[in-house]
């Protein structure tokens, strides 16, 4: 339960980008912009949901199965590529590369999640074992995607989940490099066809990159930011809460709605944010 004074923050925090989002009917009248579209569904903005919790386990998955390899041999991770797959309600993170001609991947290193979520067992394979299925595909699709996404002023980390079809999402995101600061922006979403060798389609998230800290001492309700690029949050919103120390709901003004990401994830379209149709 919210206290009344965060209670009270929340309620001014939402008003504020009610104010900030709503134009005044001169202006709407002035821009000559045709008629909103129709708010999202609660299945289509489930299924956000969905694919950001499943983004923020891989990314946890993959960060405790590295300090599992790590500790066994600081220098077993050079030139390799991690790669986790959910199986059975827990998570397989193998280490690995892909041949010359791109046709095996062969893993060299296999954690498995264990009854605490953060436990990693890691066990090194005798001899290097190969792979043509799905982590061949999904090293392929990696590879293709940070090929377009091009080179970056700052360290980056990569993600691939199953999407429809058997094909992929393959993520790229900022990486967290300083503690209590979670970067949100300048990232993307490729879907890549079921083999890794096409790219089907390229999401921009979002444009810059934005630095949110959380000072020490000071309590944050809220985050709150303005998207752009489409008229729904995006699967990095719901990561970029969960990912946050304790989780932090977050405000997203888009064009014509307002919706909070909460701190479980879950997003809800808030009333009274949409504009009015002319």
């Amino acid at each position: 339960m919210l206290g009344i004074g965060r209670e009270l923050s929340v309620r001014v925090l939402l008003l504020a980008v009610m104010a900030l989002q709503t134009p005044s009917d001169g202006e709407a009248a002035a821009s000559g912009r045709a008629p909103e579209e129709a708010p999202p569904t609660q299945e289509e903005l489930a299924a956000i949901t969905e694919r950001g919790k499943m983004l923020y386990e891989y990314d946890q998955a993959a960060w405790h199965a590295s300090d599992a390899v790590q500790m066994a041999n600081p220098k077993n991770q050079e030139g390799q590529r991690y790669i986790a797959k959910r199986e059975n309600g827990r998570w397989r993170v193998v280490f690995g590369k892909l041949n010359e001609d791109r046709s095996r991947f062969g893993i060299a290193y296999e954690a498995e999640q264990q009854e605490q979520p953060r436990e990693f067992a890691m066990q090194k394979e005798p001899e290097e074992r190969t792979d043509e299925g799905f982590f061949l595909y999904a090293a392929r699709a990696i590879e293709l995607a940070m090929k377009d996404f091009g080179v970056t002023n700052r360290p980056y980390s990569v993600a691939v989940l199953p999407a429809p079809a058997e094909q992929f999402y393959v993520y790229l995101y900022p990486s967290q490099t300083k503690a209590r600061v979670y970067p949100l922006g300048g990232d993307a979403r490729y879907l890549v066809n079921a083999d890794g060798t096409k790219i089907l389609k390229k999401r921009q998230m979002h444009r810059s990159v934005l630095e949110t800290g959380m000072p020490l001492g000071k309590k944050t309700v809220a985050g709150f930011h303005a998207h752009v690029l489409s008229d729904v949050p995006e699967d990095t919103d719901v990561f970029h809460v969960l990912t946050q120390d304790p989780p932090l709901p977050e405000f997203v003004g888009t064009e014509h709605f307002t919706y909070q990401v909460k701190a479980d994830g879950s997003i809800q379209l808030e009333r009274g944010t949409k504009r009015k149709k002319k």
